[in-house]
């Protein structure tokens, strides 16, 4: 075990974040913190970077354990290079370079057993630690973040605040701290970089504990999920999608066990009535209620699940043909890309690329906030949009949330306004709140509130995921899968993207090439290039019939068992006999985890084995 909190409590003022909390970092775990915004994610982080400290609790870590933080990642002298600041992070290896370079020395000069098994000692030591590879290391970590191999010869002061932020994380990357500590990593990345990322962080050979909203980077990279709720963490061995059905799960059991006990209670309290005045029961009656008052009674599970319910619908049908767009160059003082776009009625179609490659431009370009360099777009018959601007800058600040929706719909009188933002969780006082004091959260659901109202046929989009917590990005893909109308969307979540899009632009490299594939099938088949999104045509591709029957047969028995093992564990943590005894319940978790892993392994190969079938 690297690091522990034992029954950690964080509070700020009389609000308390965190309760009694047990947080472990084992090995080389890859831990995911997550929770509703607010419930304490980052603080958690804060207090293992040693920036915040506990108000109860204890804190155990290995001695000499180096931990990794991007808020504690600063540039001493920001008048250095970027290179001589990046090359710090190699100074133990440097360090070890100069010693091998003497036993070097002193080995030719006296090849003595002792001088021969130093250096082996030596060297074995330098590769580990990256010595013949740290250059390239950077290179690639470096190039990976957008910067280009000349930028390393310009001084940090001469890079914008974003552009320092990302030095301070390939400084961090670098350093290669024992516990490397990430709070939403993938924010402001393209999705190149994101994949890259996850495959570096997966190959990190020691411990990351991260935070972030991006699912499938949290499906892909993490094996344990910590979650913070109301105040209570709780651990769930595998990743995201493993949590949400292990936490679906846990509460129905403990449901389940909660109205079983609360019958039972209700049984005892009434063979107490019918028997306490009774002479010849009133021992029997007793010692019923000496059972009541001994009872370790189950809570009355819950769980934060409340969001945002919205319906998208258009006012219109709209034309067949929404938009079309004819040799389109878009961007600033020069060229990004040229654009030839044909969307159908009832299309969704996200847009992606790398950062800075004219994206954002388009849907700019489309609203008509800045002018084509030249070519045109036409929209179709009765064509109304709904924009979501990623900036957010649509808003009067002074304004309260009621005046800001009043103020585009006049025509809506006090209770439909309410309603409409009753929709998106603003209830209460809540309405009277300025703009300026909303968080980034807030001023995306306030756009959604705006969006729902005018009931556009065309929703064209803007990374609209910023901002919002796990639940929010999943109660805003059920609203949009439910919208009859057409989209056009930006956006770096391939989680979102994979659940909504039915065709892909990407712009990269100056061209906009269109792809009439889902993005599943854009990441993993040969992608066809069309002109017109009325002639996608998919061929299925045939199936190999290769007889997997047994195999599979016997495997669906085995996972069968394995998850009845699984879920009898499970059982157990709602047993007294464990949830009041650390150690007992440690050695339960250690169990769930083995057999969890052993169910995984199991899956993995019928789903290899039904693959080969079909």
């Amino acid at each position: 075990m690297k690091y522990q909190i034992h029954k950690g409590t964080k509070q700020f003022g009389a609000d308390v974040i965190f309760e009694d909390i047990q947080f472990e970092i084992r090995n080389t775990e890859k831990i995911a913190i997550v929770g509703r915004n607010g419930c304490g994610k980052t603080t958690l982080l804060k207090v293992i970077a040693d920036i915040e400290h506990l108000d109860k609790g204890e804190i155990h870590a290995e001695s000499a354990l180096t931990i990794g933080y991007l808020a504690q990642t600063t540039f001493s002298n920001e008048n250095a290079l970027v290179e001589d600041e990046l090359e710090h992070a190699f100074d133990k290896v440097k360090e070890l370079g100069k010693q091998l370079e003497l036993a070097t020395t002193q080995m030719s000069e006296d090849p003595s057993e002792e001088n021969m098994n130093r250096f082996a000692n030596l060297q074995q030591r330098f590769e580990e630690m990256g010595g013949y590879t740290y250059h390239s290391e950077l290179m690639t970590i470096f190039t990976k973040f957008g910067f280009q191999e000349e930028d390393l010869k310009r001084s940090i002061a001469t890079f914008s605040g974003g552009q320092k932020t990302r030095l301070a994380f390939v400084k961090l990357l670098l350093s290669k701290p024992d516990v490397l500590l990430l709070d939403e990593p993938t924010n402001h990345l393209d999705i190149d970089t994101i994949e890259w990322l996850e495959g570096y962080v997966k190959r990190y050979p020691k411990a990351v504990v991260l935070v972030s909203h991006d699912r499938m980077f949290l499906d892909d990279v993490v094996d344990v999920v910590y979650e913070i709720e109301y105040g209570v963490m709780r651990r769930y061995p595998g990743n995201y999608t493993n949590y949400v059905n292990a936490k679906k799960s846990d509460l129905e059991q403990q449901k389940s066990a909660y109205v079983r006990q609360q019958k039972e209670i209700q049984r005892m309290e009434e063979l107490i009535e019918k028997f306490r005045y009774k002479k010849n029961k009133a021992a029997f009656a007793q010692s019923k209620i000496k059972y009541l008052d001994r009872m370790d009674r189950i809570e009355d599970p819950k769980s934060d699940e409340k969001t945002f319910k919205a319906r998208f619908t258009p006012n219109v049908r709209g034309g067949k043909r929404v938009l079309e767009v004819k040799d389109l160059t878009i961007g600033y003082d020069h060229p990004l890309c040229t654009v030839n776009l044909e969307v159908m009625q009832g299309q969704k179609v996200a847009i992606i690329g790398p950062n800075g490659k004219g994206k954002s431009t388009l849907m700019k370009t489309l609203m008509q906030q800045i002018p084509p360099l030249s070519g045109g777009f036409l929209l179709g018959h009765q064509i109304e949009i709904g924009y979501f601007d990623q900036e957010l800058a649509q808003f009067d600040t002074t304004n309260t949330v009621i005046e800001e929706v009043w103020k585009d719909f006049p025509d809506l009188n006090r209770t439909e306004i309410r309603t409409a933002l009753g929709c998106f969780l603003f209830s209460g006082d809540d309405v009277f709140k300025t703009v300026d004091c909303l968080s980034g959260g807030e001023k995306v659901r306030l756009s959604f509130v705006k969006l729902m109202l005018s009931h556009p046929n065309l929703l064209m989009m803007d990374e609209p995921t910023n901002h919002l917590d796990l639940i929010g990005k999943e109660a805003l893909e059920d609203s949009l899968n439910e919208y009859e109308g057409t989209m056009l969307f930006v956006s770096h979540d391939r989680y979102f993207i994979s659940k909504l899009a039915t065709a892909i632009l990407v712009i990269d490299d100056g061209k906009a090439t269109y792809y009439p594939l889902t993005y599943n099938e854009y990441m993993h088949k040969e992608p066809i290039q069309v002109v017109s999104a009325k002639e996608v045509k998919v061929e299925e591709k045939p199936k190999r019939q290769i007889n997997y029957g047994k195999e599979i047969s016997k495997l669906e028995k085995k996972i069968e068992v394995k998850e009845k093992e699984l879920e009898d564990l499970r059982e157990l943590r709602f047993d007294p006999e464990y949830y009041h005894d650390v150690k007992k319940m440690d050695a339960l978790d250690a169990q769930i985890d083995d057999v969890h892993n052993e169910i995984e392994h199991l899956m993995e190969q019928w789903e290899e084995y039904s693959e080969l079938m079909g």
